[in-house]
């Protein structure tokens, strides 16, 4: 039994949990989004920048309550929320430009630690400036998932990668991501990071949020925020999302049923 109880904010990572890695949220997601939305508060806090959002979600939403809508890429580097009409813009923490130079360089220089050779066929960039971290990605920003999904399923290769990485950018925040991807950020800047920012700018303390997730194992990029004391659900997939937001959905259905009757 999933019931949203003393929950007044629901967040929800965005690959993997609401959409398929970097693909569309399917309509039958957006669906029960916009009706949760009614009912609830809801964040998506992803390590994609703004524009991934605007290509996997934003355009998936139906309008309407889109004012119990939150969003933060890139582990809440940057907050976007629905305001006359249109998303602004609340706040972006970018990298300075001689830090990402010295990222571009680090990533170099492991790539020839490591042998990794730079596919024959990129689809996108190898590394995306997302303004507020730099991503590897290892076919590229918008390789498809069935060239992505056999490449590190382990993350044994990527964990290889930041251990090197890790030498030359000891000052900054190296993890996996998606299911190819290596982010890199200013220390300190993750899913945790996100949680904190909730709490700030939205005014709701992190013991009144749930947090639904695919990557909360040791390791996954998900996993920060366990830290911060927010309840945590763990999902297998996108048809799994969509069991628990109908669950949380009934659930506050059978309170307003209660709160009517009492």
């Amino acid at each position: 039994m999933i019931a949203l109880g003393n929950t007044q904010l629901v967040v929800f990572d965005l690959d993997k949990t609401l959409a398929k890695s970097k693909q569309p949220m399917d309509d039958e997601m957006a669906g029960l989004v916009s009706l949760l939305l009614k009912s609830s508060k809801v964040a998506v806090i992803s390590g994609g920048s703004f524009n991934q959002f605007q290509k996997q979600f934003v355009p998936k939403v139906k309008a309407g309550h889109l004012e119990n809508l939150s969003l933060f890429p890139t582990c809440g580097a940057a907050f976007y929320k629905y305001e006359g009409g249109g998303w602004k813009n609340v706040y972006t923490e970018a990298l300075p430009e001689e830090n990402k130079a010295k990222i571009y360089s680090a990533f170099q220089r492991m790539f020839e630690e490591v042998g990794f050779e730079i596919p024959k066929e990129l689809y996108g960039e190898l590394i995306e400036d997302r303004y507020t971290q730099v991503t590897f990605s290892a076919f590229g920003s918008t390789a498809p998932l069935e060239v992505k999904e056999p490449w590190d399923p382990d993350r044994t290769k990527r964990l290889r990668m930041i251990a090197v990485l890790q030498k030359h950018l000891p000052e900054f925040e190296i993890r996996t991501g998606g299911t190819t991807s290596i982010d890199v950020t200013r220390k300190g800047i993750d899913k945790a990071y996100g949680i904190l920012q909730m709490e700030k700018h939205l005014g709701i303390p992190r013991q009144a949020m749930l947090f639904v997730g695919d990557d909360l194992g040791e390791g996954g990029n998900d996993h920060p925020v366990i830290a911060t004391g927010v309840k945590t659900l763990a999902v297998r997939d996108p048809e799994h999302t969509k069991q628990v937001i109908r669950a949380l959905v009934d659930s506050t259905r059978k309170k307003g049923s209660i709160d009517r009757h009492a």
